[in-house]
């Protein structure tokens, strides 16, 4: 429960007014003092999360956000524009109000999760007090928005809550995607090519390798983990091929010329470009790195807020291999955790990390709004592979990324 990573839990976002029981509501649907409770308005300011387990969910992540009618100066706005910010990583949205209080904030949250495509559940709470008003649960309900009354102060019908963000989950939660155990077969053989550098937790592996193992003994494959440079002599001591090389892309260079061609290959960050977000238009993307130039304008996105080390991957390598690629100085930009600028248009090209530290929904709202500025939006494997000259390769284990490049890759 405590230990499942962030990025691969099932968010769960509470907005509505100042007042409403946001809080007092997850408290009841944790059975526990998880958020901080008071009478006074604007309790919580910032956004609060809390990772909790809610079977048969598994791992989930409440966000407590602050009142959206939130209208002291220039602090609650700011508190009004953070609680906006959490609905693109919101994966359910839990509109919360009063039997006394809808009207037309309620009303353009509710409109603006479905058009983000969101599962949405209006909550009335506090109906021991006031009930739900009938011709707004009808009306809503005839939408095919579920609505729910219930006391979080006396846990009136938490039960109904529960059932109602089981089946408000996105199709596939309760038995997620895979990583990569759907390229191989069961019992077949994967190598995973992991070098070990500052930027590596002392003692442990990176979260996507951790994940990868995991993901590859959930489908009864062989998972065999080398450096970079031990990897040919991994290859020379194996009775048969694997079916499958993963490396960090990094290293994609040095294990591409170590791997016999036959043998399919790609990088943990492709892996994550599907599993986080979606791999066709990531890898179409790419295809506007052929127009940059000296001085283009490229945002290099980073999902965790890491402390830089050395030569940090996304700072350091990206923009190197980008610059000697397109034979220029480019003016590259750097938006890490959650400030992705609001503000696209003058952006070139974005450069994605592999996302381990977010979920899917919130890549996939990043996605979305460089769609609408016109941006093009690739990842960071994805753009190591082209900028060298390996995109084919990488892509070989991705049939249909693999036909999106090529209709994309015009000389």
């Amino acid at each position: 429960m405590f230990t499942a990573p962030r990025g691969a839990r099932l968010h769960l976002g509470l907005f509505g007014r100042r007042n409403v029981g946001k809080s007092s509501l997850i408290n009841g649907l944790t059975r526990q003092q998880t958020a901080i409770v008071s009478a006074v308005p604007g309790t919580t300011t910032d956004p609060v999360e809390k990772a909790m387990e809610l079977l048969p969910l598994g791992p989930v992540l409440f966000i407590d956000t602050a009142g959206l009618d939130d209208d002291q100066g220039d602090l609650g706005r700011l508190r009004v524009e953070k609680s906006r910010l959490a609905m693109e990583r919101t994966d359910i949205a839990l509109v919360v109000a009063t039997g006394e209080a809808w009207d037309d904030l309620e009303e353009r949250l509710v409109a603006d999760f479905r058009q983000r495509g969101t599962p949405v559940i209006v909550v009335f709470n506090q109906c021991d007090r006031v009930a739900a008003p009938i011709p707004t649960v009808e009306r809503l309900m005839g939408l095919g928005i579920p609505v729910v009354a219930v006391s979080a102060k006396l846990g009136t019908n938490l039960g109904g809550l529960r059932e109602a963000l089981i089946t408000a989950a996105p199709e596939g939660w309760i038995d997620p995607p895979t990583v990569a155990a759907d390229l191989v077969p069961p019992g077949g053989l994967v190598m995973l090519v992991v070098p070990i550098d500052k930027e590596a937790p002392k003692g442990r592996l990176i979260l996507p390798q951790v994940q990868t193992i995991r993901d590859l003994l959930d489908g009864d494959a062989m998972v065999m983990v080398v450096k970079e440079r031990e990897l040919q002599t991994a290859m020379q001591l194996l009775t048969r091929r694997p079916d499958l090389v993963v490396t960090d892309s990094q290293a994609f260079l040095k294990v591409a010329a170590d791997t016999p061609d036959e043998v399919p290959l790609t990088s943990f960050s492709i892996l994550f470009a599907r599993y986080k977000g979606d791999l066709d238009t990531f890898v179409a993307g790419a295809a506007a790195i052929d127009r940059l130039h000296a001085g283009s304008r490229v945002l290099i996105a980073e999902s965790c807020a890491h402390h830089p080390i050395g030569e940090d991957i996304g700072r350091v390598k990206i923009p190197r291999w980008l610059q000697q690629y397109c034979g220029g100085q480019l003016d590259v930009h750097v938006a890490s955790g959650r400030d992705f600028p609001s503000d696209l248009a003058n952006f070139d090209l974005v450069v994605h990390c592999g996302s381990c530290t977010t979920n899917r929904r919130e890549v996939l709202a990043r996605i979305a709004r460089c769609r609408d500025a016109g941006v093009p939006i690739t990842n960071y494997g994805i753009a190591i592979a082209k900028s060298l000259g390996i995109m084919e390769r990488a892509l070989g284990p991705f049939p249909s990324a693999l036909a999106t490049w090529r209709a994309n890759d015009v000389p």
